[in-house]
């Protein structure tokens, strides 16, 4: 059986290197599969790329498509051009693509155009937000998926309600998060190896954990492209950095948009720091007093470590982490950014009370499934 696994963005390189585990473990049962990676050039930058193929210990990608940065239509374009090239070479079995990324779009595209069966990891979510480019992505890319892997029950509803359901036609599974297969697995790694805490100042003797900063993350289009928007963010996280350190691991879309729009001063209360490998984050996560961001991700990794999380946006798709108040939208006005900081208490259960994400073992599932079912499409 042969897949090709299509990656971009740096989510997806986390998401990959899961599935990649439960691949190694077939094969070691002597199952034959090869999986060949594609990596799109979405993200290219060394800190969001190399470094997290060295530390999830991915292999150099069979291919890389170099496509870089641009306007939607022009990076959709060029990544649907070059990977139908290589779906050309291989005949995969199968295409994987993982998330909501323009990435995710272009392969779902080429493979099925090509009648070749897509898998998409992380599919039903639903923001019901039309103006969001990864709204877009996610809901196309379902309605081109022949397996479509669930990380939630209500993942699973979202679909039915658009007519995507289990049948002769699809493989519809709740299978659990993948994400939540790397954090139980890189956990335990990050304490050990990243030193970023004590890198940046923060008490970390005789292994207690700081909760002395605020951490933020910051990237979404609609939020660093909208000057008002991340001047108001900007404006709430160095009033936050008055009383506490605040901490933001600075994207490059971020760190451009602040030059475009003239806000490379003014904000001497944020700690403004390059963009954080996958450990250091899970390290800065685990230890933060808070987490502020527009991340989907982040905002899961905060609820499964237990640290309360305060959403930068007006809507999200990860709904099951606003049950018991432990995620909260903020949206971007400074007021209501500062008063919900302000009420944030750590819960502090540490990978504890995860049932609606799965048991951890969500990439061996869809390994199993995908070997169980591809001759079915063939």
């Amino acid at each position: 059986m042969k897949i090709v696994t299509i990656v971009g963005a740096r989510p997806q390189f986390i998401k990959a290197a899961a599935t990649r585990r439960a691949i190694q473990e077939m094969n070691r049962r002597k199952r034959r599969i090869r999986d060949v990676l594609v990596h799109t050039g979405q993200h290219y930058d060394y800190r969001m790329d190399k470094v997290f193929f060295e530390e999830l210990k991915l292999p150099k990608p069979d291919y890389h498509l170099g496509v870089g940065s641009g306007s939607h239509a022009r990076q959709t374009g060029k990544m649907l051009e070059r990977i139908e090239t290589v779906l050309q070479k291989e005949r995969p079995d199968t295409v994987i693509v993982y998330g909501d990324t323009n990435s995710t779009l272009a392969g779902a595209l080429a493979a099925a155009k090509m009648k070749i069966p897509v898998a998409h990891v992380e599919a039903g979510l639903r923001s019901y937000n039309p103006a969001m480019a990864e709204e877009m992505n996610r809901v196309l890319t379902d309605h081109l998926s022949t397996f479509l892997f669930c990380p939630t029950d209500q993942a699973v509803r979202n679909l039915s309600k658009e007519g995507i359901k289990d049948g002769r036609a699809r493989v519809v599974r709740n299978v659990g998060d993948v994400m939540y297969d790397s954090i139980l697995y890189y956990s335990k790694i990050a304490e050990k190896r990243s030193t970023i805490l004590t890198n940046l100042g923060f008490d970390t003797r005789h292994g207690t954990r700081s909760t002395s900063y605020y951490l933020a993350t910051l990237h979404r289009a609609e939020n660093t492209d909208d000057p008002k928007k991340l001047k108001s963010i900007l404006k709430a996280l160095n009033a936050l950095g008055k009383s506490t350190p605040t901490v933001l691991p600075l994207h490059p879309r971020t760190k451009k948009m602040m030059k475009v729009h003239h806000f490379s001063f003014g904000f001497k209360n944020i700690k403004f720091v390059e963009p954080a490998s996958y450990l250091d984050m899970l390290a800065l996560e685990r230890s933060a007093k808070a987490i502020l961001t527009d991340s989907g991700g982040v905002q899961k990794e905060a609820y499964w470590l237990g640290v309360p999380c305060l959403t930068l946006r007006e809507e999200t798709e990860w709904v099951e982490t606003m049950r018991s108040g432990r995620n909260v939208l903020v949206g971007t006005s400074v007021g209501r950014i500062i008063k919900a900081a302000s009420r944030a208490k750590a819960r502090r259960r540490y990978l504890k009370e995860n049932k609606m994400f799965g048991d951890g073992k969500a990439s061996q599932k869809i390994i199993q499934i995908l070997i169980r079912h591809s001759a079915s499409f063939e």
